[in-house]
């Protein structure tokens, strides 16, 4: 009888399709602490590990225009409301032995002046305020974003916004951000998304900025 061996391979050797999501089991948070390594800072897999699951997910290329756009819509929001900001892209956040995720954007708000000069994260700072995602179906994700503790987690999945609040260790759906309350984002953002695929995205965002002009 041939012993079947186990075949071993470098994570970064793996060729995933755009849209792929490869899930992992049973990693330990050293193995996930040494793919991060093996995988390097410029790929355009990103990852998300919780409970001893790793997840691995190539974004499809048409999910670059609403992160973007979505990324825009923050910037003129806290621009609006004249409030500063530090955004962090799509930095590695972990919590040490938990958890570890990689959001498609994130900004610091609350916490913007602690993070001014982090040229990489330090042990003890801060969760980001805000953090966006795109299709976002996986529960590793979202357990990942609750061991984070991010604050606020918007969603967005085919044509379809979604608002989480963490409250008391876990995320609840609303229908407003209270970074941005009286702005109804929850309907805004899907159409100016939309009208960014039919007539640009320069034009879609004056269209939104004009559409909040009165707004507090």
């Amino acid at each position: 009888m041939n012993a079947v061996l186990p075949v071993t391979k470098p994570i970064s050797q793996m060729r995933l399709a755009p849209g792929s999501v490869v899930t992992i089991p049973n990693v330990s948070w050293q193995e996930f602490e040494s793919l991060l390594q093996e995988l390097g800072e410029r790929r355009a897999a990103r990852v998300a590990y919780s409970k001893d699951t790793l997840e691995i997910m190539v974004p499809l290329p048409e999910h670059e225009k609403p992160k973007d756009l979505i990324s825009d819509i923050v910037k003129i929001l806290l621009k609006k409301s004249s409030r500063p900001y530090e955004p962090f892209g799509s930095t590695t956040f972990k919590r040490e032995n938990t958890a570890g995720v990689e959001p498609d954007a994130c900004f610091y708000i609350q916490n913007y002046q602690r993070m001014i000069n982090r040229r990489r994260l330090e042990a003890g700072d801060p969760p980001p305020d805000l953090a966006i995602e795109m299709d976002v179906t996986s529960k590793t994700t979202l357990d990942a974003y609750e061991a984070m503790g991010v604050p606020e987690l918007w969603i967005y999945n085919n044509g379809k916004f979604i608002i989480y609040l963490f409250r008391d260790g876990k995320y609840i759906a609303s229908d407003s951000s209270p970074l941005f309350p009286n702005i109804p984002l929850t309907e805004l953002i899907p159409v100016t998304v939309e009208r960014a695929w039919q007539v640009g995205t320069v034009q879609a965002l004056a269209e939104f900025e004009r559409a909040i002009a009165n707004s507090d």
